[in-house]
């Protein structure tokens, strides 16, 4: 089920109701049951796939927190073993069968491994890491085995954030569950008006510049710098737009009925480096595969030259957790050259900066344009859909021309900058002049409903309400 289509607007507002009807005891058997059929609504077997995973890690976690020494540690890797299992076989299976075919060609042997032909089941890493940080946690010490198996089923399963996240610890969300939330007027308005700006986000600005990103990235060999440049930026905020709405839609969703989850999105593209950048970006894997692989591996606690290989690690499996295509490999080994070249030239850059006494507010400008730069180059590996297609796409850089229009044409071009130019004033506002500038959280009843009805009708007016699934679900 998707958040942009009126079945769920209708699903939304029948379970959201219902839960606060119920006495708090029954509530987590709603939230399962309405999670199961939210699932259930785009391919209902692979839900016994989730099912399978919650059952093995259910009892892992219990017979950890039970045993000792090396007993813990064997219930762990059967955990690890049968989340990663399903994710390789689903997500990777061939993927790595057709490189064992051109390896064996080139030997001239037949691969006599055969295809599947499966569907990945939608957001499978993303549930599959939140079951993994659960048992980590358990074996950890930092979180207590959970008994009530309904209430850990929810824990992996809870509706607003299964397919695409935040990917939620167990310490923040799991104790929630138990909790009893009553109706406050004060988070259903705040979670309202989340979920309205990430609809804008969704319908407005991410599904409208795809028009334009789609016709660019379909038919590479036939555009030329100028397109090629626009569709890489208007890519660069069609992605966060996606992700970040679809994140805003899911927070406020869980708020309303007096959940937390975490925040995953801080504005991005205000950050003044890459480091930043991933401070800011997907913050619930980025923070995951720090506590879970980087400092595993060492961390900074290491030589240099194994820190530079820990994080060139992180950032090839973080390319490989997006998808099975060399593209994100490439797009992933990117940004770890970004980040590795960011600190060694570090005192290079702040001698420079210092001796060109540029002022501080214009360096930081610089910057964000530079990291903007940056990101939007590696975001054409990661939207085109074959490497040859991708070093097409930046052969094409060095011929411009005067095609800039395509998809809808000029119309649709200036739907794209206006909505763009409302977005980046919002974030604008929010980044540097904080909330009291905020419109929807005004002090005035008047203001705060002006600026929501205004919000709900540049949606109905400008929205693309025929723009499909969110990016995210194909990982």
């Amino acid at each position: 089920m998707l958040f942009n289509s009126l079945d769920f607007i209708l699903f939304f507002i029948l379970v959201t109701v219902t839960y606060f009807l119920l006495p708090h005891r029954y509530r987590w058997v709603l939230l399962l049951a309405a999670s199961c059929y939210f699932y259930m609504a785009f391919v209902p077997v692979y839900i016994l796939i989730l099912g399978f995973t919650i059952v093995i890690d259910y009892f892992a976690g219990i017979y950890i927190e039970k045993s000792q020494g090396k007993k813990r540690k064997s219930y762990l890797v059967l955990s690890l073993i049968a989340n990663i299992g399903v994710l390789v076989i689903f997500k990777y299976y061939n993927f790595l069968n057709d490189n064992l075919t051109y390896l064996l060609g080139d030997f001239h042997y037949k691969n006599p491994v055969p295809y599947l032909k499966i569907l990945l089941p939608i957001g499978l890493s993303f549930h599959t890491f939140q079951a993994m940080s659960y048992t980590i946690e358990v074996y950890r010490g930092n979180q207590k085995a959970e008994r009530h198996f309904g209430i850990y089923s929810l824990y992996v399963m809870f509706y607003p954030q299964l397919v695409a996240g935040p990917i939620e610890r167990p310490q923040n969300i799991l104790h929630q569950m138990h909790e009893k939330h009553q109706f406050e007027y004060a988070r259903v308005v705040s979670g309202l008006q989340l979920m309205l700006w990430g609809f804008f986000k969704k319908l407005v600005v991410a599904d409208r510049l795809s028009i334009y990103v789609n016709s660019v990235y379909a038919h590479p060999d036939l555009h030329n710098g100028s397109t090629v440049v626009i569709a890489s930026l208007f890519f660069a905020v069609q992605i966060y737009c996606d992700f970040s709405g679809y994140s805003d839609i899911a927070i406020g969703c869980a708020r309303i009925m007096g959940y937390d989850l975490m925040i995953n999105f801080r504005r991005p593209y205000f950050s003044k480096s890459i480091s930043e950048f991933w401070s800011r970006w997907h913050i619930s894997l980025s923070t995951w595969f720090r506590d879970y692989l980087y400092i595993p591996l060492g961390g900074n606690r290491v030589p240099k030259a194994r820190v530079y290989l820990n994080l060139t690690i992180v950032f090839m499996v973080s390319g490989i957790w997006h998808g099975a295509n060399y593209t994100f490999i490439i797009w992933g080994l990117l940004h770890a050259f970004y980040t590795l070249s960011g600190m060694m030239l570090r005192p290079l850059r702040e001698f420079l900066a210092a001796a060109s006494r540029i002022p501080g507010k214009l360096l930081n400008l610089l910057s964000i344009f530079f990291t903007l730069a940056l990101v939007t180059f590696a975001w054409i590996f990661f939207r085109a859909e074959t490497v040859h297609d991708a070093f097409e796409l930046i052969g094409n850089l060095k011929s411009f021309g005067a095609r800039p229009f395509t998809g809808d044409g000029i119309s649709n071009m200036a739907h794209c900058i206006l909505a763009i130019v409302l977005l980046f004033i919002a974030e604008y506002k929010m980044e540097y002049i904080q909330e009291r500038f905020n419109f929807f959280t005004h002090r005035s009843v008047v203001v705060r409903w002006t600026a929501a009805l205004a919000m709900l009708f540049i949606i109905m007016l400008f929205g693309v309400f025929s723009g499909g699934q969110f990016i995210y679900f194909q990982f």
